[in-house]
């Protein structure tokens, strides 16, 4: 494969936010030492992207039980650390109120 497009990771990902978990996910893999499943000279994340149009990389269970399964997680998380007390500002989903300065920014 001469280039890896986004077009030829997505005919085998659902969607666009599947494929962007899923290549940072294996890019993460490959960064902390994980061997390449395909044969490659870039950089990590283009290996990554690479194994997926190759079919070599997908999720372990569907797609929606992965992303909801995340988002539980990630709210979870948020509410444990409003509890703690950490920043009363933000509600539960981690959207911080704006006030008079309209100068808050979301936590990611």
């Amino acid at each position: 494969m001469a280039r890896v497009t986004v077009e030829d990771c997505l005919e085998l990902v659902d969607d666009q936010f599947a494929l962007v978990h899923l290549a940072t996910s294996r890019f993460r893999q490959l960064h902390r030492g994980a061997k390449p499943l395909v044969t490659s000279k870039n950089k990590n994340i283009v290996t990554a992207l690479r194994e997926i149009a190759a079919d070599k990389v997908r999720f372990r269970e569907p797609i929606q039980e992965t992303l909801l399964k995340n988002k539980r997680k990630l709210i979870s998380q948020r509410l444990e650390r409003l509890q703690g007390g950490d920043d009363p500002a933000l509600d539960p989903l981690g959207i911080p109120e704006l006030g008079d300065d309209d100068s808050a920014t979301p936590l990611i």
